[in-house]
């Protein structure tokens, strides 16, 4: 029996697995190729060429793999690529890349995409994150693995959130949030790191107390970047947690929020 409702249109280019399960006027068009286990909704609409993996589950109104919203973009076949197991929810929007990058909107696996949420053309999503409703991150931005964007946080295109990095609802980010570290307001500030998801992580509370002091060193003790760097390395030539927040300031290019 096939799992595509009838009054769905799916493209005969488009390339699915055969227990993908496709709701009702949905619209899939060609060169979309989507993996075994994969739910969509009823109401979606993919636009290739997108890449979808294993066990995605996209529902209503998401608007998946169409084209961007760069002025400079002119109708080239640039991609979207999804992995495995992500929750992609109402009324979502995720563009395609463009050719003045690599051409990719990329997005990892096992994360929550919550309502209304807007990925746009060039960014990278990493692996196990979140995005609570109405977040948006504009063009070129880079999303470390489990890093939470709180509810209408807003990131400038070119950013760069760290890994295990958060942000509070309403938000507005314009520079890059190192690794683990908590911002809020508008414009964002820093204001300490995520230490309880450290521990939910299992983090012992020596290599709390570690980040603790790495953080102290570079938003507290009035030293310059490179001074707050320079006191890091013996900590991150022997904590690899350490070495991502360090080597995430040291990756910034619009500097980091403070």
């Amino acid at each position: 029996m096939s799992r595509i409702h009838p009054q769905a249109i799916v493209d005969p280019a488009a390339r699915l697995a055969d227990d993908v399960e496709v709701g009702p006027w949905t619209l899939i068009g060609p060169d979309v190729e989507i993996a075994a286990g994969t739910v969509i909704g009823p109401h979606v609409v993919i636009k290739g060429p997108t890449t979808i993996g294993q066990g995605n589950r996209i529902f209503q109104f998401a608007s998946v793999g169409e084209d961007c919203q760069d002025k400079k973009y002119r109708g080239e076949p640039t991609r979207l690529v999804i992995g495995d197991n992500n929750i992609i929810r109402e009324g979502c929007t995720l563009h395609r890349g463009t050719v003045q990058d690599q051409g990719i909107t990329s997005i990892g696996s096992n994360n929550l995409l919550m309502a209304y949420v807007h990925v746009a053309h060039d960014c990278v999503v990493g692996d196990n994150i979140i995005m609570a409703n109405n977040a948006t991150i504009a063009g070129h931005v880079h999303v470390g693995d489990g890093a939470i964007l709180g509810g209408y946080t807003t990131v400038h295109q070119f950013c760069r959130l760290g890994a295990w990095s958060m942000s509070a609802a309403n938000s507005a980010v314009f520079k890059d949030i190192p690794a683990f570290v908590m911002v809020g307001g508008n414009p964002a500030s820093a204001h300490g790191m995520n230490f309880e998801g450290m521990r939910r992580r299992g983090y012992s509370p020596e290599l709390v107390a570690l980040l603790r002091r790495a953080y102290k060193t570079v938003y507290r003790q009035g030293l310059t970047l490179q001074e707050a760097l320079a006191a890091l390395e013996d900590s991150a030539s022997q904590f690899a947690e350490i070495a991502l927040y360090r080597d995430s300031i040291l990756a910034s290019t619009r500097g980091i929020t403070r």
